[in-house]
């Protein structure tokens, strides 16, 4: 065994429950503290908001509970009385929370109703800051809150209850920042202009701000609402002030100059003069990416699409992320404890899963051991993820084999396996009985644990669900058999909702597969499977996919 260098063994651990309420920023892990990004990967339960993202989420433990309490106007939410109780529930359990929260905590969020609960039940807690969508969304559509001349003073205001706003005095600040404010748009620009605001003040709505699907509007306050009558603007970020007109001075180039690029957005809309718009042209674009006007379907488990998602994106396709897995702790730890209890006895450690290391070494960490209890034990890994991972915890592995399949770890063993004692901590059920009956046959004895359980997902997305319905999917990915067989499930069950063969999955759709076991899977599932990666790995499977759209 190898340890990596200048990393930790073991990270800090709190013995009793404890609370992190943290502000997730605007959206992506890019704008998270890195005080916030250190709570998360140690979380074992996440209480998050609705506008908090998959990829923020992605950063937890796989093993660790995500419970989505809503929070978002006009839509199903847990009262804020529950969520109280929930977070002291679960501090009570013992459990390191994190309630990750939208923006910053302290603006417009009841974080003072849970401080209050947690100290009411004696909850020892503590507060992050986070980068408010007030301050981000501006900065990401080059406008400027203040300025030497244009604006020597900003406010912030929700517009959640526009009556409860003193509207006389929110019409003479230079510039005006409104969160929750496209269900009360008109409402904003008529209080403005009733109370003095120029018609002719500009105006810039942002739409998911720092988000890939960034979105911006510029117009004015008595133009706006009818022009944007069509569009979905939620969730935005309304800029009201003569700022708003620096942006065509401030915006960077489309294309990317010196290693930096600007956040992909839909083109732009412009005032020229009063109320005419001006959308920027096609000619003004960069030249599409290989994978530009391709809507990708990703089936990995929850909580593990990120990297993958962004691998996509960076070709310019579309991606919706489907979880067809959800990964859970094993019914009973007890095999898993009584191996780490006997681990000198071992030789060797086999890992073929980022969630296998994951869930082993936070097992480790809960028998109050750590990496140094592996002395003496080489660890083999199947694949660069899971080698990297493993790295996460201070530790190189001892051998990968080619390939990046586990089929490979027999053949390449880099000592006989004759008489070898073998700790393969695995998935719990679904998992090939190959590798273990290859290295029993060969002289090994195998001991295998469940570390973690892999099940199928409840349900398809409301959003998949509609590019489905409307014929919007271009390309389905699978990067393991189980994500086909959980897939074929979930696509039949909607398929019987609307009354449609699950059969008849249209064969403009193309299957697109991570590698040969993968393949079979589709081909027993689909009978027919359209892109193998000829590298297995996510990183292989996009240039397939780039391979095929430019052939295609």
């Amino acid at each position: 065994m190898a340890i990596a260098p200048h990393r930790a063994l073991r990270p800090d651990r709190v013995p009793t429950g404890f609370v992190s309420i943290v502000g997730a920023g605007p959206g992506l892990p890019d704008y998270l503290t890195l005080q916030g990004r250190s709570r998360l990967e140690r979380a074992e339960a996440v209480v998050y908001d609705a506008l908090v993202s998959q990829e923020l989420l992605d950063l937890a433990p796989p093993i660790c509970q995500r419970i989505h309490v809503g929070k978002r106007g006009g839509q199903p939410s847990l009262k804020q009385s529950e969520i109280d109780r929930l977070l002291v529930d679960l501090c009570q359990q013992g459990l390191q929370v994190v309630r990750l929260k939208s923006g910053d905590p302290f603006i417009f969020g009841r974080t003072a109703s849970e401080i209050q609960a947690l100290n009411a039940a004696g909850c020892h807690f503590e507060v992050i800051p986070g980068i408010s969508s007030a301050l981000a969304g501006p900065l990401l559509a080059s406008i400027p809150l203040t300025d030497p001349v244009l604006s020597r003073s900003f406010a912030v205001v929700s517009a959640h209850e526009p009556d409860a706003l003193n509207w006389q005095a929110l019409a003479g600040i230079d510039t005006l920042v409104v969160l929750m404010g496209t269900q009360q748009l008109a409402v904003v620009v008529e209080r403005l202009i009733a109370n003095g605001r120029s018609p002719h003040t500009p105006i810039a709505i942002i739409r998911w701000a720092g988000h890939p699907q960034q979105q911006v509007w510029t117009s004015t306050l008595e133009a706006v609402v009818r022009q944007t009558a069509h569009e979905a603007l939620s969730p935005a970020v309304i800029t009201i002030g003569e700022v708003v007109a620096l942006r065509p001075y401030l915006d960077p180039p489309s294309s990317a100059q010196n290693g930096v690029s600007s956040v992909p957005s839909s083109p732009a809309i412009a005032p020229v003069s009063n109320s005419t718009l001006q959308i920027n042209s096609p000619a003004d674009q960069p030249m599409p990416l290989p994978l530009s006007g391709k809507t990708v379907v990703v089936t990995r488990a929850a909580g593990q699409s990120s990297s993958f998602t962004q691998l996509l994106q960076a070709q310019g396709a579309t991606v919706l992320e489907m979880p067809t897995l959800e990964i859970g702790p094993p019914s009973s730890w007890d095999a898993l404890d009584g191996a780490i209890a006997h681990l000198p006895k071992f030789h060797w450690l086999i890992l073929t899963s980022t969630n296998g290391v994951d869930a082993f070494f936070q097992r480790l960490f809960a028998q109050n051991q750590d990496s140094r209890s592996l002395n003496g034990i080489k660890i083999a890994v199947v694949g660069q993820k899971t080698a990297a991972q493993l790295q996460h915890y201070g530790i190189q592995p001892d051998f990968i084999p080619p390939d990046f399949v586990a089929d490979a770890l027999v053949e390449h063993f880099p000592e006989p396996l004759q008489g070898l004692n073998i700790l393969f901590p695995r998935v719990e059920t679904g998992g090939r009985d190959v590798l273990v009956q290859a290295f029993t046959h060969s002289g090994a004895a195998v001991v295998e644990v469940p570390a973690y359980e892999s099940s199928c997902a409840k349900a398809i997305a409301a959003e998949v669900q509609h590019a489905f319905q409307n014929q919007n999917v271009d390309i389905i990915t699978f990067a393991s058999s189980k994500t086909v067989h959980c897939f074929k499930q979930l696509f039949t069950a909607f398929c019987q909702t609307l009354d449609t063969n699950p059969s008849l999955l249209s064969s403009s759709i193309c299957l697109a597969s991570i590698g040969p076991q993968t393949s079979q899977a589709c081909q027993a599932a689909f009978g027919r499977v359209d892109i193998e990666a000829e590298e297995y790995t996510l990183e292989g499977l996009t240039q397939a996919l780039v391979k095929w759209a430019k052939s295609s």
